[in-house]
């Protein structure tokens, strides 16, 4: 079985080699020349130094994996394969699209006789080891073709998911990003509440350590934590910044649209803009009307 593998960075190329290593050849092809000589040594793999040169290599009917990031590079790539791929030919888009595109390229695909499943996919650089946590959109026969595919990606072949028609995948995974948002923001507010008690002195690390331990609030999350705590307890070599993903806030906009509470994830999504320095003017003009109040000014430093 062969399948080609576009966009070979950190979990593109983890998919192309946990394919290699189930014994499925993989034909890979990514800009970066790095990117493709980092997989030069892994049995079973095929550097490809162009789109045309991929489709090339694999025989029919053949199974392209997008793995570049989501908006025009994705689309863009979609447009071409469309444009090259045969009836029969199969894709999977694996980019953290929204699920609404995913529908529409479903559409488009389809009419074009190729098969089109679209996969919300979760491990980060340890699926590699681990496994993908894989959430899939798609026609059922075109989803059920590609389950050796997904059983290799997936920690146990039979540990993937289905969801449903074609943008299921995506939507599923937009709502699983939402609630990431939400546990790491519960996490982060309950060590800073640990860390500024004045009368205590707590190892953060150490109780990180003792809740993954029969807790009801263990998690994986939570061993990354420790992990992280235990290197650097203050966590000073941290930048105290954190991106926001297009999920969480797709996220926030389907709850508003759908007129689902969602406060968690919502807040969550504010204070990763907060973070990033968007709420310095907020705080400006906060303090100017305290101050104006009878406040006190802090002068800047």
């Amino acid at each position: 079985m062969q399948v080609g593998v576009v966009g070979l960075g950190k979990m593109g190329a983890g998919i192309a080699r946990r394919l290699c290593r189930a014994d499925i050849h993989a034909v890979g092809h990514d800009l970066g020349a790095g990117a493709l000589e980092a997989l030069a040594g892994e049995p079973g793999f095929e550097a490809a130094w162009s789109v045309d040169g991929l489709l090339l290599a694999l025989k029919a009917p053949r199974i392209v994996w997008c793995m570049l990031p989501s908006g025009e590079a994705t689309q863009g790539l979609l447009d071409e394969l469309r444009a090259k791929l045969a009836p029969g030919d199969r894709v999977v888009d694996g980019a953290n699209g929204h699920y609404r595109d995913a529908m529409a390229n479903a559409a488009r695909f389809e009419a074009a006789g190729i098969g089109f499943a679209d996969a919300g996919v979760s491990g980060g650089v340890w699926g590699l080891e681990n496994g993908y946590a894989l959430m899939l959109g798609g026609a059922a026969e075109d989803v059920a073709a590609l389950g050796r595919v997904f059983g290799a990606l997936a920690p146990k072949p039979g540990q993937w998911l289905h969801c449903g028609p074609a943008g299921a995948g995506h939507f599923v995974k937009m709502i699983h990003n939402g609630i990431e948002y939400g546990l790491m923001q519960a996490y982060a507010e309950g060590f800073a509440l640990m860390r500024e008690h004045p009368d205590f002195d707590l190892d953060l690390a150490a109780i990180a350590g003792n809740w993954l331990q029969g807790s009801v609030v263990r998690s994986w999350l939570l061993e990354l934590a420790r992990d992280a705590l235990a290197g650097d307890p203050g966590l000073a070599g941290v930048a105290p910044v954190v991106a926001d993903s297009g999920e969480g806030r797709w996220a926030a906009r389907e709850a508003i649209e759908r007129g689902v509470p969602a406060p968690v994830i919502t807040t969550a999504l504010m204070q990763r803009f907060a973070s990033q320095g968007r709420d310095e003017f907020a705080a400006r003009v906060l303090a100017t009307l305290r101050n104006r109040f009878g406040g006190h000014a802090i002068p800047r430093e």
